[in-house]
């Protein structure tokens, strides 16, 4: 039987595998995204977590907390969970049961399960882990596009550009393959700036390292557009035409001259004006951003900064130019537009717009009024678990936020709070041990539906091979509940079916799908939204002839530089930043099961520079506690002279004590809601481990 052609379950590149029966994965070539057939370590890899040595493959079920799980039958644990759910809403109101979603859901579970919420339970009380990766960059390019989307261009398009912005961004170790892209166009002419507080892997390979202060993008991307209009860089042209507020921001950047911005952000002068005139003379140019600039209580607004950065230097809309954002999960992109965030409906659809819940309600067959209202945004929604307005019972699709959430010791209470909790996930991942019911679910490569990566390109991922005896799919796991909920319509197991209603859910919406089909999709590698209808080519590059704003101009928004909620002080005189490493993904669910990932980087660590290391008396090797105002982790140190003097680096795939998210404050930004994962203020101690003290340098 000749191998499958898929794509890989990790991040939003979606690079093009084929997998055999043996879970053997060999590269595609005919995927853009695989700039020739590349994958990273973990794609290689993928094929390990199909036989995960504690896969869960039976239903799990306990009579309370403390009690041990027993595998049951799947009629029991549905019965439990349908009974459960019966008796919190009985007791408590219909918000009282809540969802929580995953950004690696294929788009037809995400609208599944965002239709389940709203019709099945009629629960306002629906979103997901995405809200913490591409919620800011998705407020502000509404705000001035009218329309989100990770990229405005095909991944083609990057070796083309002359100089590419990239702020808070980690390629070479999140998404590998797409440095390819980056390579080819410095092979080509064309610069690259990175603006990091880490001098990474993708910093190294830059030709303009902006080491910048963690949480001063903003005053950083309103002080380069000061230095474009001082130095006749600006578009005027296509702002008159295409564009509206430059005179309010105008007013605000004239304030960002280059040495306040420098003081603010430690980045000298020269710099900052070598970035500018690298953008500005491009013919073609890029601004990109990823979760380093965004996950911040100011994330919209500093988004919101280089959309107008970019704006001013008239690249959206251009061929081959624009703006955009790096969506960090497999299926970030599609998990929004179709119902898992608590204020949308699918097509990315706003959930209190009339019209838009009348046209879903009449494709699911409900009346508008029966359909909720917005609910609880991600971090809200698990701050308020077992509280007394808050909801009782929760179910978990695809979601570890016990690792992957703020000031996860507090999720962690929240969660042991709950009257009952319920788990689909293929493992038994830290959220699931603490649950009462897990359901075992089939994995990437054992069932079929589509994603949308990081360009916008919807692309269809097949089953490659069978389920083990006793999983069932998420689609099965959603339609057997929402039967036994009596919920009105129909909820089909078959992905072609579920798809065909997302696009007639979708259509006339801003993320229009209505003229994709799964025949397109294998015949085209893809097929780009919006594409309005089956003769509709969809839409590779965005904004060539007007924005989706009403009366078609981009909309320029004035922004302040406001800086972390915490800043260092005496007593935690460090700043903490958090991220990823090349060999493993998000809350290391996945990858923590796979050998050769595990060998890589078998545990989490604590980057220092030299010089704070030695005021700590601590080599590299040493253990150290790394306290918040939250808690505190322990972990080892790598000491590396690529961090600045004043900030730590944490990645967040472990949990247990190196739990780097113990620390990560949980404040929002009012717009986004999204999480400030990216700056706390911390102190790092010398841990004895001889007496299990600690010594603070």
């Amino acid at each position: 039987m000749p191998p499958t052609p898929t794509h890989c379950p990790y991040c939003a590149l979606q690079c093009g595998m084929f997998v055999d029966a043996e879970a053997m994965i060999t590269p595609r070539e005919d995927v853009p995204a695989n700039a020739g057939g590349a994958l990273c370590q973990k794609g290689w890899t993928a094929g390990e977590l199909l036989s995960a040595p504690d896969r869960v493959t039976a239903p799990l079920m306990r009579a309370h907390r403390d009690a041990p799980f027993e595998r049951v039958s799947w009629e029991a644990a549905l019965d439990r969970i349908t009974a459960e759910v019966g008796r919190v809403q009985d007791r408590h109101g219909r918000d009282a049961v809540a969802v929580f979603g995953g950004g690696g859901l294929t788009n037809e579970k995400a609208y599944q399960l965002g239709k389940f919420a709203r019709v099945a339970l009629r629960t306002a009380n629906i979103d997901y882990n995405g809200r913490f990766c591409m919620s800011s960059a998705a407020a502000a390019q509404n705000r001035a596009f009218g329309l989100d989307r990770g990229l405005p261009v095909p991944v083609t398009d990057v070796p083309e550009a002359g100089a590419i912005l990239l702020a808070g961004g980690n390629v070479a170790e999140t998404m590998p393959p797409f440095v390819r892209h980056l390579a080819a166009q410095r092979e080509r002419g064309g610069r690259l700036i990175v603006v990091d507080p880490r001098e990474t892997p993708t910093a190294r390979l830059a030709d303009l390292h902006l080491q910048l202060t963690p949480g001063t993008d903003l005053a950083l991307a309103n002080g380069l557009l000061h230095l474009a209009m001082t130095e006749g860089l600006i578009d005027e042209a296509y702002l008159a035409r295409r564009v509206s507020g430059l005179e309010a921001v105008r007013t605000v950047v004239n304030a960002y001259w280059p040495e306040r911005v420098e003081r603010i952000t430690g980045v000298p002068v020269p710099r900052l004006r070598e970035a500018v005139r690298l953008l500005g003379t491009a013919a073609r140019a890029l601004i990109l951003t990823a979760r380093g600039a965004e996950q911040h209580a100011t994330g919209t607004d500093t988004v919101t900064a280089f959309v107008n950065l970019a704006l001013g230097l008239g690249l959206p809309g251009r061929p081959g130019s624009g703006f955009g954002c790096l969506t960090g999960q497999g299926n970030g992109q599609g998990g929004r537009e179709h119902g898992q965030k608590a204020d949308q409906l699918p097509g990315y659809r706003r959930i209190d717009d009339p019209a838009a819940r009348r046209h879903v309600a009449r494709v699911w067959g409900v009346r508008p009024e029966d359909l909720p209202g917005p609910g609880l945004s991600a971090a809200e929604l698990l701050g308020a678990l077992g509280t007394e307005d808050g909801p009782r019972a929760l179910l978990v699709f695809g979601s570890n936020p016990v690792v992957s959430a703020p000031d996860s010791a507090r999720v962690e209470k929240r969660l042991d709070a709950l009257e009952f909790l319920a788990v689909a996930d293929f493992v038994p991942s830290e959220t699931a041990m603490r649950a009462d019911v897990v359901l075992p679910t089939a994995q990437w490569a054992e069932e079929t539906g589509t994603v949308t990566n990081l360009e916008g390109r919807v692309l269809l991922r097949r089953a490659a091979r069978p389920r083990p005896a006793g999983v069932r799919d998420d689609l099965e796991i959603i339609a057997a509940l929402a039967e036994r909920l009596k919920a009105p319509g129909r909820f089909s197991t078959e992905p072609s079916e579920v798809f065909e209603e997302l696009r007639a859910a979708s259509a006339g919406g801003i993320a229009d799908y209505s003229g994709i089909t799964y025949e397109r999709i294998v015949a085209e590698t893809g097929v780009f939204w919006p594409c309005p209808g089956e003769g509709h080519p969809g839409t590779p590059r965005v904004f060539l002839d007007r924005f989706a704003t009403p009366d078609g101009r981009a909309r320029m928004v004035p922004v302040e530089h406001r800086g972390p909620v915490e800043r260092p002080c005496a007593d935690y005189p460090l700043h903490l930043t958090t991220g990823r490493v090349l060999a493993h993904y998000q809350s290391g669910a996945q990858t923590r099961r796979v050998r050769a990932l595990v060998d890589a980087v078998p545990e989490a660590f604590v980057e220092l520079h030299p010089d704070l290391a030695g005021r700590l008396g601590v080599d590299d090797g040493a253990t150290v506690r790394v306290t918040s105002r939250r808690g505190s982790a322990v972990a080892k140190v790598r000491v590396c002279a690529t961090i600045r003097r004043d900030t730590v680096f944490m990645p967040f795939h472990w949990a247990g004590a190196a739990r780097a998210n113990l620390l990560t404050n949980p404040a929002l930004d009012p717009i986004s809601r999204m999480p400030e994962f990216k700056v706390c203020a911390v102190r790092v101690d010398a841990v004895d481990q001889d007496r299990g003290t600690g010594s603070r340098g």
